[in-house]
């Protein structure tokens, strides 16, 4: 065995303890701070010219690399996006299917909010209501024959908004 090993060994049985205490302060997954006491010895290992025995410093030196240690891997975290458990935001999230429905959706409202509003009116309790003629003239107080002109005339105006926004159909 080198010296180098055998220093590594030393360092392992004295200060593995003591590290893993400190790293589990920050990390409560025991395995987790397992790997990044793994990972402090590892750059130790690398740099184990820098240990000097003769001095009473080495294990500020060990904390110091597993304080770097600890923030890295905190950092790292951070950039991973995480999983979701919460079932209602699963749900929330558009779906890859329906998002060409919800871009459509944006289209069709950015385009009635270019409507007159007695336009507006009359496409909405007709389309998206699902009322009859004759239920939307009496919901709006108008005569039916107005609003089918009404609708007549709203479906012309969709239409050229559409083709203002670039929307083919």
């Amino acid at each position: 065995m080198t010296r180098d090993e055998e220093l590594m060994t030393a360092l392992y049985t004295e200060h593995y303890g003591v590290l893993l205490g400190f790293v589990s302060r920050y990390e409560r997954d025991r395995h987790r701070a397992e790997d990044l006491v793994q990972e402090t010895l590892l750059r130790a290992w690398k740099h184990i010219g820098r240990i000097d025995v003769s001095r009473d410093t080495t294990r500020a030196y060990l904390l110091t690399i597993a304080r770097n240690v600890v923030s890295n891997a905190w950092r790292a975290d951070q950039r991973r996006p995480r999983l979701v458990d919460d079932p209602d935001a699963i749900a929330a999230v558009a779906d890859a299917d329906n998002v060409d429905e919800l871009v459509e959706g944006w289209l069709v409202r950015a385009a009635l909010d270019r409507l007159s509003v007695e336009h507006r009116q009359v496409v909405e309790s007709v389309y998206y209501d699902g009322r009859t003629v004759a239920d939307t003239a009496r919901h709006l107080s108008v005569p039916e024959g107005t609003v089918k002109s009404r609708a007549y005339y709203a479906v012309r105006a969709l239409r050229a908004v559409f083709e203002e926004m670039g929307v083919l159909r």
